[in-house]
């Protein structure tokens, strides 16, 4: 089923599904896994480019000689505008802790007050994705293997994606379009109880 808010056409999953990242169990590995790179806006790109110089002390000797050769991001086969990788596999800005667990760097800095850029934004929207179609967004739920324990800790505390997502849907789409959907989902699911 489609909620339509705006120009967006927003997938029934967004609260059907339960979801809270589990990072005890996965320990950031989504930093890691994937075929590229984290998508981003021409914005977020200027902006990690203006912050760089901040978050260089959370990462890597070799992260940070692959910044300085490659650049904080590319072009990927798909034609997105995405960070840099590493090695074929973890972003560029990921931080490994000493038992191996991925945190972001920027989120470091974020947390510790050194820069107010939180994180990119589809990272923190994740596991959301978004689709820019000629005259609307598409805002789906993407399904990842590695995301399995975040659904059953989603489903233990009975936490939908959507309010597990509520500052960075509000960060991407704004309050009044945040309240659209809470009213959505209340709509969709009285109508189902009532089938029952």
């Amino acid at each position: 089923m489609i909620i339509e808010i705006g120009k967006t056409l927003v997938s029934s999953d967004l609260v059907d599904k339960k979801f809270i990242c589990d990072y005890k169990t996965c320990k950031g590995i989504c930093c890691v896994e994937g075929d590229s790179g984290a998508p981003l806006t021409q914005e977020e790109d200027g902006i990690i480019k203006e912050v760089l110089p901040k978050i260089l002390k959370y990462l890597s000797e070799e992260a940070r000689q692959l910044l300085e050769e490659k650049g904080s991001s590319y072009i990927d086969q798909d034609g997105d505008l995405v960070t840099t990788i590493n090695n074929g596999r973890e972003c560029v800005f990921t931080h490994f802790d000493k038992d191996g667990s991925c945190r972001c760097s920027f989120e470091m800095a974020y947390e510790a007050g050194e820069i107010d850029f939180p994180k990119p934004l589809s990272c923190a929207l994740y596991p959301v994705r978004v689709k820019q179609y000629t005259d609307f967004q598409g805002v789906n739920y993407d399904e990842w293997d590695i995301c399995k324990c975040a659904e059953v800790l989603g489903e233990k505390m009975g936490v939908p994606v959507y309010k597990f997502l509520k500052e960075p849907l509000i960060r991407k789409f704004g309050k009044h379009w945040y309240r659209e959907l809470e009213l959505a989902a209340k709509q969709l699911e009285e109508a189902r109880d009532g089938e029952q």
